[in-house]
């Protein structure tokens, strides 16, 4: 059984848990928490930071990063492999190793992040790519089809979740078509339902079996044209009823510009509208008060969200790195 309490993910400021900080996050009780750049240096350091967070809490709370590999990897040289971006790979194994390459890699990636106490990566990106996606999202994708998409995204959580660790598919219902940077803007989506419902929806339609999922910062002009998926209770219904996701679902960060209003408005909206967990990354304890605040507790139905995802973690499956690593360069030749 998780101890968690409040519907959080939360982020620390530094490389080391302040005091402060774990009594703050002893009293809160968030369901997890998320590492960024920042709180990465060596791999005793993460060890020593993730062991601490766990201590603090009472808890095996699921420690989650950004690790697609490529331009979004919080774990780098010269501790941690580098990748290519996602998209760069899969053009390099061609189609016929595409999907293996990035469940070995995937797996390589798990084992190397469940060493230092991270089990939870926020991939696949189950996003699909087109010409004009914004440079951000393009080459963190795995195509430019759902076919594609698909396999590829089952195969890296499937090589994830065979190192033992908590696949987070992202960015529910579709990202793909969003031509801004939600870090910085909101992006509007004007294809009709139809075109939708065929193309993004259907992606994350086939991968509605996985247990952890995270919301979009867009707005689907069709569908809801006054708020973006992540704070928009049509577009939750549509990703529980119409894609069938019954997962743990997250929001994409709060800080992001995309989101209209304060903090504590966006933390309250996007529970209001149906989200389990908000994710709040930056680590400002000001901030984190407030977001935990607005969030409030985890609901009957999130809770037991949460109770299925923490039990759907794989045991991990023993390849050897060696063997891995060579078959995933001839892949790539």
């Amino acid at each position: 059984m998780h101890a968690a309490k409040s519907a959080t993910i939360l982020g620390c400021l530094g490389p080391r848990l302040s005091r402060v900080e774990a009594a703050f996050f002893a009293d809160v009780a968030p369901v997890g928490f998320i590492l960024f750049a920042r709180n990465v240096e060596t791999p005793d350091q993460v060890r020593r930071l993730t062991g601490d967070l766990r201590d603090a809490v009472g808890w095996q709370a699921p420690i989650f990063v950004d690790q697609e590999g490529g331009r979004v990897q919080r774990l780098r040289a010269p501790h941690w492999r580098e990748w290519l971006p996602p998209l760069d790979q899969v053009a390099k194994a061609g189609p016929e190793g595409a999907a293996r390459s990035m469940y070995l890699r995937s797996y390589l990636i798990g084992r190397e992040q469940l060493a230092i106490g991270i089990d939870g990566n926020c991939a696949p990106c189950a996003d699909i790519a087109r010409p004009d996606t914004h440079p951000f999202l393009r080459n963190r994708c795995y195509g430019e089809d759902v076919e594609t998409v698909v396999e590829i995204s089952r195969a890296v959580a499937d090589g994830l979740s065979d190192a033992g660790l908590f696949p987070v598919m992202k960015h529910l219902p579709g990202h793909g078509l969003g031509t801004l940077d939600s870090h910085h803007a909101l992006p509007h989506v004007t294809a009709s339902r139809e075109e939708l419902d065929q193309t993004d929806f259907a992606a994350f339609r086939a991968l509605s079996d996985l247990h952890w999922g995270m919301s979009a910062h867009l707005v689907f002009e069709r569908i809801d044209p006054d708020a973006p998926a992540t704070l928009s209770p049509a577009m939750i219904r549509l990703i529980r009823e119409e894609i069938g996701f019954d997962g743990l679902l997250m929001t994409d960060d709060l800080s992001m510009n995309a989101l209209p209003g304060s903090l504590t408005e966006r933390a309250a909206r996007a529970r209001a509208a149906g989200c389990d967990v908000v994710l709040h990354c930056n680590g400002k304890p000001d901030e984190m008060e407030a977001v935990v605040t607005a969030a409030g507790g985890l609901d009957e139905a999130a809770s037991k969200r949460l109770s299925r995802a923490l039990g759907s973690r794989r045991r991990a499956i023993s390849i050897s790195e060696r063997e891995a690593l060579s078959e995933l360069e001839a892949l790539l030749k």
